[in-house]
């Protein structure tokens, strides 16, 4: 029997989806609920599993554009055999725990025992090698790669930039364009962009807060902390509570447009900007005014490593009522973050610089960061827009208003 395979919707409102990769080849066996195609969709990286076990002949290429409910490949049941055991995927997990525990050489010499064969992976880095190719401006298809299935690891890259066999920043003298074509993420994401640039009235106010407290309190506080909950006391904890601290003064800033009326929450889901291999994600921490610190950054690290990992849903990235983005982990010191729709407000976070400031009248050297909101003035005034970002700067300079005033705030950060 032959089972047709059809594009499933990954969502309400999407028609299309994009063919990122096949992790299976055209003829090869593959056992049921296998794991056989990744799509790109306009929200997510989805993964498409086999629906019976036999032989699969695949009618759409990577790259290719197709309909919900077209079919993908069929599958012909009276195939008998045995998968492949080859997961990519686990593949570039080994590399990358390998080159860590190696130097460049001994990578090199690793990867090559690895025997080589033609697949989808010929010529794609590792995470780490992609990571040092952008680095150095290295283009994909430069080098040759040692790796199982022609892949390039860490060492093939390290070793090109010693023997200089590829420019040191990407440029050969050459007129080469290299044209790629928009994943479906990508093509949405832009169209959003300018749809919030055109659709609403976005304004910036800025900040800037003195990190000293935060930091000391990190300092103090930070073994105990991940002892107690096996996570790491980060700053986004922080800046989250304190974000939907100041929420319960300014509910507009919590409020979204919909239609001619707006909503106002009585519930507080922030969106996290993470990076990740297609671009920026932004899962979403639902109820974060209940959660502890804790909670804050076990979920965070949690949805940062499904984001990597391209694993997040897209329940996780939708719903949410505010967004937090943090530049400075790029070095960035100001910017005006956009807006994600339909909500009304962005809190943008910056580098900590060490910067003279006046205090009590005498010039000091503090850790310094400036803050950026970007809102929508049709829902949320100048007022309400400094005064939130005025009250999560307060709140971070004096961090035990985010507990309980007159208690022990090292035991309530050990114990929330």
């Amino acid at each position: 029997m032959k089972i047709e395979m059809k594009m499933p919707s990954p969502g309400e409102s999407i028609t299309e989806v994009e063919i990122a990769q096949w992790l299976v080849e055209d003829g090869e066996y593959v056992e049921r609920d296998q794991l056989i195609c990744e799509i790109d969709s306009e929200k997510a990286t989805l993964e498409l599993a086999a629906e019976d076990a036999g032989g699969i002949s695949i009618k759409a290429e990577e790259g290719d554009t197709v309909a919900v409910g077209s079919v993908v490949c069929v599958i012909d049941t009276s195939v008998k055999g045995e998968a492949k055991p080859k997961p990519e995927k686990q593949e570039s997990v080994e590399v990358v725990s390998e080159e860590k525990k190696s130097t460049s050489d001994k990578s090199t010499t690793s990867s090559k025992k690895v025997e080589s064969s033609t697949s989808h992976a010929s010529g794609h880095p590792s995470p780490a090698a992609k990571k040092i190719m952008d680095e150095n401006g290295i283009k994909s298809g430069t080098i040759a790669g040692t790796g199982k299935g022609g892949r390039v690891t860490k060492g093939d890259v390290l070793k090109a930039i010693t023997d200089d066999s590829v420019g040191s920043n990407g440029f050969g003298g050459s007129r080469d364009v290299e044209r790629k074509k928009m994943s479906s993420l990508r093509k949405k994401l832009s169209k959003r962009l300018v749809a919030v640039k055109n659709e609403t009235a976005m304004l910036t106010t800025f900040n800037e807060v003195d990190m000293s407290a935060v930091m000391n309190t990190r300092t103090q506080y930070k073994k105990k902390f991940e002892e107690s909950h096996g996570v790491k006391l980060g700053f986004m904890s922080f800046f989250t509570k304190a974000v939907t601290i100041a929420m319960a003064d300014f509910p507009a800033v919590n409020a979204m447009i919909d239609g001619e009326e707006i909503l106002y929450h009585d519930y507080v889901d922030v969106g996290i900007a993470v990076s990740s291999p297609k671009g920026l994600m932004v899962p979403v921490l639902r109820n974060a005014e209940t959660m502890s610190f804790a909670q804050i950054e076990g979920n965070i690290m949690e949805l940062a490593v499904k984001a990597r990992n391209g694993k997040l849903t897209i329940d996780e990235m939708t719903g949410g009522t505010f967004t937090i983005t943090n530049g400075g982990i790029f070095g960035s010191m100001m910017s005006t973050p956009i807006i994600n729709p339909p909500q009304s407000g962005i809190l943008g976070m910056h580098n900590i610089v060490q910067r003279p400031v006046v205090v009590d009248g005498e010039i000091v050297v503090r850790p310094m960061m400036y803050l950026a909101m970007s809102y929508d003035h049709r829902v949320i005034d100048g007022r309400e827009s400094v005064g939130f970002l005025v009250k999560v700067k307060q709140l971070l300079e004096d961090p035990v208003k985010m507990l309980t005033s007159g208690a022990d705030p090292g035991q309530l950060l050990l114990n929330l």
